[in-house]
């Protein structure tokens, strides 16, 4: 007797979804919908059925106010009004993904945006999952080679690493993700467009992903016009696609853009339910939600998640509440600096205001030797350019400024890369060590002061004793 196999009957069968009657709309206010009928947690998702027909509205429960039960659309609130009903879809929020995401664009809500057709082979994982145990992570051992010669060589990252880029507007984040994604030798990237323009998101697949970046990697744009659930969900979507290439025993890069968007969405709920505003009126939810995102990432006894999250710093300030709060969770940061990019060089990195917290444990004494001195050479050439620009400055002053000066072009050709070039770990290694460094070592110091001629002895003085050998 064959045996018939029931797996694509049971991936139907999770498509299917049962609701039953929860209660009704009693009012709107703004993006908040109130209703009646408890019986829910918060994060359940529930429909709301027009009275005068339509299409139903999918809505998420975010809170509770006495005994009415906040919700909040995730979709365009047409057609609610007092009075519709609402029924419930599901106890909490999930998520289907699978395999066949590879190479596809997605909205913040998994439905394709590229017109390729639907999405088989899925499988149904919580969207809000819960963050890795701890004592689960193994130590970060390994190096991800993500293909930019500056970020190899000077702040390597381990597999499983989270970092955050930091930047003002059109300094460059973007491109430096897009290098990422097309160069690194992870087995799966995942990119999460948070809030974005819509006419970035085209831009970014066709120009600055390109094809072969495409090829290996899942695309989720929650663009800036969607509703706040809709942005917050696509960051937890993106994050729970990782998690599923992770969980295979893949490596995973996972680049956002930007968590500043993602905060400003959790800004919007939360003072759509009555959260009082704290600095720059981010509620309290913000810096309670970012490590609940941020610590899903890491790696397991299987695979890894290596995360990039770009943070949007309004008017180069870096003492933003968001930026700060993405400092103390993150395990690093690559600073983007303005001043680099109106100079032509990028990826415009800021060397010294950059930091990788796990280099030391994974590259050998030599590499990070080599990184060290690079980075003394820069500083070295920062404290005294003002002097050089204006040249005020005397070559033989400083032995290490005539070094880091000589060495300028070098420094700065090395931290230069074109957007279709990758430059592998390796090849980043070699070139800090034997480019860089050789020349430096070989640079010439200034010239040492002749010895100062013998004092006359003084009138009555005996003469000095002869040194013995």
């Amino acid at each position: 007797m064959s045996q018939v196999s029931l797996s694509h009957y049971m991936g139907r069968l999770e498509k299917v979804e049962t609701s039953r009657a929860l209660g009704k709309v009693i009012q709107i206010v703004g993006l908040l919908v109130e209703g009646s009928g408890p019986g829910l947690p918060v994060g359940a998702v529930c429909q709301v059925e027009p009275l005068h027909g339509g299409e139903p509205v999918p809505v998420e429960i975010v809170g509770f106010r006495d005994a009415r039960v906040l919700f909040m659309p995730l979709g365009q609130a047409r057609g609610i009004s007092p009075g519709s009903t609402i029924r419930a879809v599901s106890s909490q929020a999930t998520a289907r993904v699978g395999s066949s995401m590879l190479g596809r664009i997605l909205d913040g809500m998994g439905q394709p945006l590229d017109g390729g057709g639907p999405l088989d082979e899925l499988v149904t994982r919580p969207l809000y999952a819960e963050p890795l145990n701890p004592l689960s992570r193994p130590i970060i051992t390994q190096v991800m080679d993500v293909g930019v010669r500056a970020i190899n060589g000077l702040f390597t990252i381990g597999k499983g690493q989270r970092m955050g880029i930091f930047s003002g507007s059109g300094v460059g984040k973007s491109t430096l993700l897009s290098m990422m994604a097309r160069h690194t030798r992870a087995d799966v990237t995942v990119v999460a467009l948070v809030g974005e323009r819509g006419r970035e998101v085209k831009e970014f697949v066709e120009r600055v992903l390109g094809p072969e970046g495409l090829a290996r990697s899942v695309v989720v744009a929650a663009t800036s016009d969607q509703p706040p659930l809709v942005r917050l969900r696509g960051a937890f979507l993106a994050t729970t696609i990782a998690e599923h290439f992770r969980d295979q025993g893949m490596d995973v890069l996972l680049l956002m853009d930007s968590m500043t968007r993602f905060a400003m969405a959790q800004r919007e709920v939360g003072l759509s339910v009555g959260e009082p505003p704290a600095t720059k009126g981010y509620t309290p939810s913000v810096f309670a939600l970012m490590p609940r995102l941020l610590e899903r990432a890491g790696a397991t006894e299987k695979g890894s998640i290596t995360g990039f999250y770009t943070v949007l710093v309004e008017g180069d300030d870096m003492a933003d509440p968001v930026s700060d709060a993405a400092r103390g969770l993150l395990d690093g940061h690559i600073v983007l600096s303005r001043r680099m990019a109106s100079q032509n060089i990028y990826p415009s990195i800021d060397v010294l205001a950059s930091k990788s917290r796990v280099m030391i444990e994974i590259v050998q004494p030599e590499h990070q030797q080599a990184a060290g001195e690079f980075t003394s050479l820069a500083a070295a050439y920062e404290e005294s350019a003002d002097l050089i620009q204006v040249g005020a400055y005397v070559r033989g002053s400083d032995a290490r400024v005539d070094r880091a000066v000589e060495l300028r072009p070098k420094i700065l050709g090395y931290l230069r890369q074109g957007v279709r070039e990758g430059i592998t770990y390796e090849a980043a290694v070699t070139a800090l060590q034997d480019d860089v460094l050789s020349a430096a070592a070989a640079a010439p110091g200034p010239p040492r002061p002749a010895a100062a001629p013998p004092r006359p002895a003084a009138p009555g003085a005996r003469p000095a004793a002869p040194r013995r050998a």
